[in-house]
């Protein structure tokens, strides 16, 4: 049972994972775990795949379950902000990284 343990804390460690919800009005994407490498590109890919074919809904990436974001993970973020992506979180400090990026978007 010992050289279970290991395993798991890898696993738990290397979470990432994206859920798609539609609706009539808006398309969520639901980032949960740990926004590092490999896991940026993926972000990235979503979103983009996931803009195509809206029908006039609206599109939120919600960082809101996310434990980890990386230096290039902050980065994904400001990229997508200033390809016009939207974001919603609950937690004070993703609230904090995302204002943070988001006012280095508009200088």
């Amino acid at each position: 049972m010992a050289s279970v343990l290991p395993l798991l804390s890898v696993v738990r460690i290397n979470m990432f994972k994206i859920s798609i919800i539609d609706n009539r009005s808006q398309r969520k994407l639901v980032v949960e775990g740990r926004l590092i490498e490999p896991w940026v590109d993926e972000l990235r890919t979503t979103w983009k795949d996931a803009s195509r074919n809206l029908d006039g809904r609206r599109l939120v990436i919600d960082v809101g379950s996310l434990t980890v974001i990386s230096r290039e993970g902050e980065d994904a973020i400001f990229d997508l902000m200033k390809e016009g992506a939207k974001f919603s979180c609950g937690g004070v400090l993703t609230r904090h990284v995302l204002k943070r990026l988001a006012r280095r978007c508009r200088h």
